[in-house]
């Protein structure tokens, strides 16, 4: 099989390294390794963190972009996932840092950078701040929330994971993001966060053009960490699950050709899903990935 290269939108980081606290030498090592994992681009992705530190992220973050060389995987932006989340479904997401959802709260980060951005679009309904958003040219996304109404967002973030679940009375994120053929869907299909009846019913229920598979993988994926923090909490990894001291799943330890061999294996993937971030983004990425017949990574052209 040969496939475009991987898109990685939700992606914390790995090897060791933690987009909310690494250096631009730490950033530039990482997109030269997962390149040679078959994924040529990366949006790296920012947990819910003080202003302060979230804007010194983002321009270490930039400054490692325009350092890179056609050996790393490109660095398209920054998702924001947080600061406007729902406490309610806050995850291992700090609440100390949650602010409330508005162009004011969003201006004390604000750059160019930002490309996508995770909030609680129930929390938003007063405010003009989605709009504003979009007129930036940033993907909107519904994640860490509990509202039914996605009308006005492109699509919604780890599905399943963080968000009211399907429900058979009124509305709920997980079902209106089922129902609905326009939204885009991320899904962490690495056997942990969602179970494989879940894993079914999205792919049952969305347009195949509409999946967007992520890793939202940690630093303790492909490293041997196994007790690191993160989102300002201590988390354990047992070498299957991360977890905090309370039991909270953070995010994956897998990447995402890790992913796809998983799925392989299950006759659940479908090469589709590669090509999707390609069109959610409108990114034109050059290179090309061999796989052998058990969905190993064989060969990168870069």
């Amino acid at each position: 099989m040969i496939t475009k290269l991987l898109i990685e939108q939700h992606f914390h980081g790995a090897y060791g390294v933690d987009f909310n606290k690494a250096s631009v030498d730490e950033v530039l090592d990482l997109s030269h390794n997962i390149k040679q994992e078959g994924v040529g681009a990366i949006f790296p992705t920012l947990v819910t963190d003080s202003v302060d530190n979230i804007i010194r992220q983002i321009k270490i973050i930039k400054e490692a972009s325009k350092k890179q060389t056609d050996e790393c995987a490109k660095i398209l932006g920054v998702h924001l996932e947080g600061i406007f989340i729902n406490p309610e479904k806050k995850g291992i997401h700090n609440p100390e840092h949650i602010l409330e959802p508005s162009v004011d709260n969003f201006n004390k980060v604000a750059d160019d950078f930002i490309k996508i951005v995770t909030l609680a679009p129930e929390m938003c309904s007063t405010n003009d701040l989605i709009p504003y958003l979009k007129s930036k040219g940033i993907k909107v996304q519904a994640g860490h929330c509990i509202g039914g109404d996605l009308s006005d967002c492109d699509g919604v973030t780890h599905m399943f994971n963080a968000m009211s679940g399907v429900t058979h009375r009124g509305k709920s994120t997980a079902l209106s993001a089922l129902i609905s053929d326009d939204l885009y869907t991320e899904i962490i299909a690495d056997g942990v966060h969602v179970s494989d009846d879940a894993l079914k019913l999205l792919l049952k229920s969305k347009p195949e053009d509409k999946i967007l598979l992520v890793s939202d993988s940690l630093p303790c994926a492909h490293s041997n960490i196994s007790k690191f923090v993160f989102a300002d909490e201590t988390v354990y990894f047992d070498g299957e699950k991360a977890t905090s001291s309370s039991g909270t799943l953070a995010g994956s330890s897998k990447l995402l050709p890790d992913i796809i061999k998983i799925l392989g294996k299950k006759n659940m993937f479908n090469p589709k899903f590669i090509d999707n971030p390609y069109n959610y983004h409108n990114i034109d990425l050059n290179g090309q990935i061999e796989w052998d017949e058990e969905y190993n990574v064989v060969k990168v052209v870069k």
